[in-house]
């Protein structure tokens, strides 16, 4: 019997979870893993379920079934506290969730014998200060976004890069990534594709009034800044694209890197440039 104990956190609304969770379950049996289940993905199956403190005290490593937002949603259930953690995807490989279901004997079969290997990935903490006191915190591996509310109209952000005044963005929000998340929600603003080892934080702004507001590269090890210009109001702001918070006139957003990184499992043989060419369609043709 393997030795390894793994929790199993799916995105137990989407459409074929059951028969996805069962499927690798029957693999992971087959292996002699032992396997604790979220309580609600559980229910899918008619077998006992965990809370996530329950699973994080007892199991190894986590997997995350669904797509890259189970993941992302992981992460910040974990609220820091990281394990190691293997994406797998209900259909095609993701940008995290790199094993590919239905292919879930392979994974399974990885799991076991230990065939993968372990990308580190920068993580940022979010926080949010109201009248000098922090009202929320989190942690997050793409990309904290402040963006406008529901009024179509361009916002004001200063940014600050420790301490120093970078600029006044005149533009529909700001994103600001790790390489991680240089793939996702700030490639679709025009910003670049980071390396995901590059040690640095992305400043993208959204829609920017200035055309010469481009993305910014700066050190992961910066602390950044962003205070709504004055007058400011009905400003948004989101930690992986989850929930929402309502920024008030004068409230700060700070980013700092997180204390830990993300252990993210991927198979073996494959690479950044893999994933890249299988997600964008890079095929090294012009045509």
């Amino acid at each position: 019997m393997s030795s390894l104990s793994l929790g199993i956190y799916t995105h137990w609304r989407k459409l074929g979870a059951a028969a996805s969770l069962k499927a690798l379950l029957d693999e992971l049996f087959l292996h002699e893993i032992r396997v604790l289940i979220e309580e609600k993905a559980a229910k899918l199956v008619g077998l006992p379920g965990h809370s996530l403190d329950e699973m994080y005290q007892e199991v190894d490593l986590f997997v995350a079934l669904g797509g890259d937002g189970t993941l992302l949603r992981l992460v910040r259930d974990l609220r820091g506290r990281m394990k190691p953690i293997m994406g797998i995807n209900f259909g095609s490989l993701g940008f995290l969730t790199c094993f590919g279901g239905p292919e879930y004997a392979v994974a399974a079969k990885a799991l076991a014998t230990g065939d993968y290997r372990v990308d580190e990935r920068t993580m940022l903490a979010a926080s949010i200060e109201r009248k000098g006191k922090p009202i929320y915190s989190q942690i997050g591996l793409n990309d904290v976004v402040v963006t406008r509310g529901e009024r179509s109209r361009l916002i004001r952000l200063n940014l600050f890069i420790d301490q120093i005044h970078l600029t006044e963005y005149n533009a529909d929000g700001l994103i600001i990534a790790t390489p991680t998340g240089s793939t996702a929600y700030s490639l679709s603003a025009g910003g670049p594709i980071v390396m995901p080892n590059s040690g640095v934080f992305l400043v993208t702004p959204i829609c920017p009034h200035v055309l010469t507001n481009r993305s910014v590269i700066v050190s992961n090890k910066s602390t950044i800044r962003l205070l709504p210009s004055s007058g400011e109001q009905q400003l948004l702001a989101s930690v992986d694209g989850q929930e929402l918070m309502q920024l008030h006139p004068h409230d700060a957003v700070t980013i700092r890197p997180a204390e830990g990184k993300l252990p993210l499992l991927l198979p073996k043989n494959l690479t950044f440039a893999d994933i890249l060419g299988a997600k964008l369609s890079w095929s090294g043709s012009a045509i």
